[in-house]
């Protein structure tokens, strides 16, 4: 009875690896959709949402069950409700890929983003890719440190955001309105989209340590330790 409860356990945390790995693929895909103005890629990952939020509900019914069946304490508790939250960031990123591939949809044949940005989203784009594959992996190595490392890459994330307020508030900007709605609301996507890969992994960093990880960075380092 107790294997195949931790194989259970074992499977809560495959599913959420799957989740991560599909939708940090999304968020490149629609990247390029958005860039290359490709309305089949943008399709592709529009549709293949669905199978991120399959995933979740699957993980909540197997985790309710557990619940329900086992009644864990201590730490295999805190493992089923930290798994039910990482899900949850990992929907609402899955949500963001496709608001980004949408985006290029309801664009096309023209493209969403001026050229002289493209750089700039292409960076965001390639960057929240690498944040949700470390999320991935610290999913699986349960690695605190690299948990931790999540945070300061998520600050580079902050600053390219900030490179598109300037350029949307240079007076040189010629693009219009609406390509300023886009710009602005695509950064908005892959700043959360990174926010809630940095939100997994301190998810994970509570599930090892039982300490938030901005408790952890902010206790003194002891020298020599």
């Amino acid at each position: 009875m107790r294997d195949a409860y931790h194989e259970e356990l074992d499977s809560i945390g495959e599913g959420l690896v799957e989740m991560a790995r599909l939708v940090g693929s999304a968020i490149g895909r629609a990247t390029t959709a958005i860039l290359d103005s490709d309305l089949k890629l943008a399709e592709s990952v529009i549709a293949g949402d669905e199978r991120v939020d399959e995933l979740q509900h699957e993980l909540e019914a197997r985790a309710i069950a557990l619940l329900a069946r086992q009644q864990p304490v201590a730490t295999d508790l805190r493992i089923v409700v930290t798994s039910l939250r990482m899900s949850a960031d990992l929907e609402r990123s899955g949500d963001l890929a496709q608001h980004v591939a949408k985006l290029a949809r309801l664009r096309f044949p023209e493209r969403a983003i001026p050229h002289d940005l493209h750089a700039t989203i292409l960076e965001m784009g390639q960057l929240a890719q690498r944040l949700m594959a470390k999320a991935a992996e610290v999913i699986i190595t349960k690695d605190v440190d690299l948990a931790l490392q999540l945070e300061q890459d998520d600050d580079a994330m902050d600053l390219l955001h900030r490179t598109l307020f300037q350029h949307l508030l240079d007076d040189r900007w010629k693009h219009g309105i609406e390509t300023a709605v886009d710009v602005t609301l695509l950064g908005r996507y892959y700043e959360r989209f990174a926010d809630h890969a940095v939100s997994v992994a301190n998810r994970v960093v509570y599930l090892v340590t039982g300490e938030h990880a901005d408790e952890i960075q902010a206790a003194p380092q002891v020298e020599g330790a």
